[in-house]
């Protein structure tokens, strides 16, 4: 049997540990398309923009709009999103990460730091 490079040890490590989180009794279990969704939110927010309802339902292709809003609805009632009202326009709602969603984010940083030995 050939040795992985250290490069694919590490990511391996990294989801072996991933695994790990998701098992915890302190995070709710999400499928793979509200885990994808979540990140992909995550990856807006870290660039400091707010991501509305309706953005939301498009920002994967791979995804329909319907089931994008069925998975932004289970989100929330994890308690990992919610969802603010514009100040001037109550119509519009954007989807915000919770304290849950943060420490989630948090925990797999930890993760990511273990397995590259940092």
């Amino acid at each position: 049997m050939t040795s992985l490079p250290k490069t694919s040890q590490t990511y391996l490590k990294f989801l072996n540990l991933v695994q790990a989180v998701r098992a915890l009794p302190s995070f709710p279990a999400m499928d793979a398309v509200e885990e994808r969704l979540l990140n992909m939110l995550a990856a807006t927010w870290q660039t400091g923009q707010q991501v509305t309802v309706l953005e939301a339902m498009v920002m994967s292709p791979d995804f329909s709009p319907a089931t994008t809003h069925r998975r932004l609805k289970t989100l929330r009632e994890k308690g990992l999103i919610d969802l603010d009202a514009d100040s001037v326009d109550s119509r519009i709602k954007y989807v915000v990460p919770t304290p849950l969603a943060n420490s989630y984010f948090a925990k797999l940083s930890e993760c990511l730091e273990k397995a590259s030995g940092n």
